[in-house]
């Protein structure tokens, strides 16, 4: 039975290769006389004889020339409907709708951006060609890298017309990461297209999201490098739009790090200048402490004056006048005034400063009076009182405030558990090391 399997019998075979040769070149010769449709549907008969006799390499030479054809005259309405038409039929071999994809391909994409048009036909064509690409590559397993190369050009297009939210839609319908047969590569440069549209159409949420899609592991690799830069300089705008500054010190110091970044003067001073601002503006903590402690060691933070003075002020445990004498440099520093945050970073620099001294005051004090403090800290009472509340809310100092007496206390009062336990554990260590001198008086003992 020829193109049935029924019985468990094997497909049956035919060589049709001879028959399609004299038939090509009568269709040929009906195209070079302008019969383009005759020629059609010559090669459409011939089609259906290869596909039910199983010749597939025949067939993928007949669909092959009959897009060509349709191209050669420039035909693009037939070019489309002769390859829906030879995509949807019934039992198409896979081979066969590979090869017609694969042969249209460069006729509307280079790589993954649309081909240049310089008419507005052109333009027109290619995107219906793109569009009819799309449909035909669509839940096809075997076609999914065409399938993510036409949905970058086609997204490419929407940008291009200037509908960012329609190229963002478009480009989240594809969940690239589970495309087995995409590259490492591929599959970063269209998620990182993905977080680049998100974030044009200001959806941040979903930008953080797909953001976790790459592997942080994957890009110190050394073909990643380009890659590595481009991620960390998207998620520096997601982070700068939610104010994180720990996040932002972590983008930039990962950009610094990368040795492409740091053969180029320029660029690793504005990635470091950068990691140092926003260290220093990132709430005190262990992260932070860190980031600060490794920007200190780096030799190149010698060439950056004003930053090395800052990263030393944070790290000893001294009062910190403000303003900071190289303050007016650090604030003409690009990632400070970039935007509309500057007056924002400019207030967080000063409360991140009165968290420093109030810090290394509870340090040295147990209680202070609060004009006192206010006068060594240079702040007005309020300013004092609402700062230090602050901190007491989010756990970062121990303080009470006794407004009529004017004191603030540092020192945590012990309760009567914390002081029988104290006790306990000094009585143990007490007791371990008269146990110890015992053993080691025996000890002697025994040898002389």
């Amino acid at each position: 039975h020829s193109g049935s399997a029924s019985g468990g019998q094997l497909e049956e075979k035919v060589d049709l290769s001879a028959e399609v040769e004299t038939r090509l070149l009568q269709a040929q010769t009906l195209v070079d006389q302008g019969q383009l449709k005759e020629a059609l549907v010559l090669l459409a008969a011939l089609e259906k004889k290869c596909r039910v006799g199983n010749d597939n390499p025949s067939l993928v030479k007949v669909c092959e020339a009959a897009l060509q054809y349709c191209k050669d005259v420039d035909d693009q309405e037939a070019l489309i409907s002769t390859l829906q038409t030879l995509c949807t039929r019934r039992s198409q071999k896979t081979s066969a709708i590979k090869a017609l994809v694969q042969k249209a391909l460069p006729w509307c994409i280079d790589g993954h951006a649309p081909i240049v048009t310089t008419t507005d036909e052109a333009k027109e064509a290619r995107d219906n060609l793109v569009v009819a690409l799309r449909t035909i590559t669509d839940g096809k397993i075997f076609l999914e890298a065409e399938r993510a190369f036409l949905t970058r050009a086609y997204a490419t297009i929407k940008e291009e017309s200037g509908d960012i939210v329609g190229a963002a839609d478009i480009l989240q319908e594809v969940h690239v990461e589970t495309y087995g047969s995409l590259s490492k590569k591929d599959k970063v440069e269209f998620i990182l297209e993905q977080i680049r549209l998100t974030l044009g159409k200001k959806d941040y949420v979903r930008a953080h999201i797909v953001a976790g899609k790459i592997s942080k592991k994957h890009l110190q690799e050394e073909s990643m490098e380009d890659y590595k830069v481009r991620f960390f300089t998207l998620m520096g705008e997601y982070h700068r739009h939610e104010k994180d500054s720990l996040e932002l010190a972590k983008d930039y110091h990962a950009i610094y790090s990368t040795p492409s970044i740091l053969k180029d003067d320029s660029k690793w001073r504005d990635a470091l200048q950068s990691a140092v601002l926003f260290a220093a503006l990132s709430p005190y903590g262990m992260e932070q402490q860190e980031m600060l402690n490794r920007i200190n060691v780096d030799a190149n933070l010698d060439k950056l004056p004003a930053g090395q003075a800052t990263i030393q002020l944070l790290l000893k445990k001294e009062i910190i006048n403000y303003p900071l004498p190289h303050q007016a440099e650090m604030e003409s520093w690009p990632a400070f005034s970039q935007g509309e945050l500057a007056d924002h970073w400019k207030e967080m620099f000063h409360r991140r400063i009165i968290q420093h001294n109030v810090r290394v005051v509870s340090g040295y004090y147990k209680r202070i009076h609060g004009n006192r403090l206010a006068q060594l800290l240079g702040l007005s009472r309020e300013q004092l009182e609402q700062e230090i509340s602050n901190m007491v809310s989010d756990g970062s100092v121990y303080a009470k405030m006794d407004r009529p007496k004017d004191i603030i206390r540092f020192s945590q009062p012990h309760t009567p558990e914390s002081i029988l336990t104290d006790w306990a554990a000094d009585i143990d260590k007490l007791l371990g090391l008269v146990e110890t001198t015992t053993h080691l008086i025996q000890k002697e003992n025994m040898t002389q």
